[in-house]
């Protein structure tokens, strides 16, 4: 039995490497979403590390300097955020699957 080689497009390539950059999840939770080996994800992004250029011009430095404060913070509470809700939902199966079927 012989395992057929998936193909993915250059889009989704790029897409899974914008979601992996922008989520703030770790790198085995996007791969496994996304239905990806880690290793493959990984090698994505290594290659469009490389092919991404940084743009030239007067704004250029802006956009490689550190975030800001707020914007630190602001990705620190959407994290938290995102935490809690994932807790929330894991506790509501918890409770459905404990309580059994109504008597």
């Amino acid at each position: 039995m012989t395992k057929t080689r998936r193909a993915f497009t250059d889009e989704f390539k790029r897409e899974a490497v914008s979601l992996l950059a922008s989520s703030g999840r770790s790198l085995t939770q996007v791969a496994s979403e996304l239905g990806v080996q880690p290793s493959l994800l990984r090698g994505w992004r290594g290659a469009l590390s490389g092919a991404v250029k940084t743009p030239a011009g007067p704004g250029a430095l802006a956009a490689t300097a550190a975030p800001s404060p707020e914007q630190t913070e602001i990705r620190r509470l959407q994290k938290e955020l995102e935490r809690a809700q994932m807790e929330r939902d894991i506790l509501k199966k918890t409770i459905s699957i404990f309580s059994g079927p109504p008597k």
